[in-house]
């Protein structure tokens, strides 16, 4: 990032840490564990998503990977991917707590397959346990209000509603019900998961009001993963800051920039 971006950003909150990032970033389908670390600094994101799933498989590339991220200095927030049933979800996420040593976590409950639409039952019901069993729950859901309120009911202090599906790189699917739910809860923390595949996606879900961007498959499936994650550092700094200047309201109809009345002498007609 340039200096000049680096002054501009200011500090917020999220589940009890300071940030100046709003990226928040993936750490699967990079074409190499080098490209994934040169991805995640050009993207200045502090908070870095992982499976403990996916770590699991190869001890020795598991700690390879848990290296990488350590040396980067950056927030860990473990996911519940692959995870079907609240049951599973829980034990995944008292599993990562262990590993991993956050009380974070990505809760995902996936309720369909073919578009990976998280199953909203089971993830309340998750939701309700972890939160008793002190996690800080990120949940991941659709973009329906009615969903949102019963996890905030069951005690979430974060929501994470989608853009569009996990990897389809569609953007935002419904700005209207996004829009309705930052109106609902206009002091909790937003953060758009899924679906975000270019920048311009970015600066639109910032431009509603959310406070943050999680992606992956944008960045790691990108021809060129760390230049895409500088666009993409770029965009949501740029997003959040038009959203804080306040645009202006759209119109019917046209409107001069230069009225008549007023003009200087020399751009009237003799």
């Amino acid at each position: 990032m340039t200096k000049m971006m680096e002054t501009d950003q200011t500090g917020w909150e999220i589940g009890g840490k300071q940030l100046t990032s709003r990226m928040f970033i993936g750490s699967a389908l990079y074409p190499s564990p080098a490209v994934m670390e040169d991805a995640i600094k050009a993207s200045q994101a502090q908070v870095v998503t992982v499976s403990l799933r996916r770590q699991g498989v190869n001890k020795e590339a598991g700690e390879g990977f848990w290296n990488i991220i350590r040396e980067l200095g950056v927030e860990v927030l473990p996911n519940t991917a692959g995870c079907h049933s609240a049951k599973e979800a829980i034990t995944v996420a008292q599993m990562a707590r262990e590993v991993f040593g956050t009380n974070w976590i990505k809760l995902e409950v996936i309720g369909d397959q073919y578009n990976l639409q998280p199953d909203p039952y089971e993830t309340v019901e998750a939701a309700k346990v972890l939160v008793k069993e002190g996690f800080e729950v990120f949940p991941y859901t659709t973009d329906d209000l009615v969903v949102a309120k019963k996890l905030v009911g069951a005690g979430c202090n974060i929501l994470m509603p989608w853009g569009s599906p996990i990897g389809s790189g569609k953007g935002l699917m419904n700005p209207y019900n996004l829009k309705a739910i930052r109106e609902a809860f206009p002091n909790m923390p937003l953060i758009i998961d899924a679906g975000i595949g270019k920048p311009s996606h970015a600066v639109m879900a910032m431009e509603l009001g959310y406070d943050g961007i999680l992606l992956n498959s944008a960045v790691a499936l990108a021809q060129d993963s760390v230049a895409m994650a500088k666009a993409f550092a770029l965009a949501v700094e740029a997003g959040r800051m038009g959203y804080e200047a306040g645009a202006m309201q759209e119109r019917e109809f046209a409107s001069p920039s230069t009225p008549t009345v007023g003009t200087p002498f020399w751009h009237q007609n003799k």
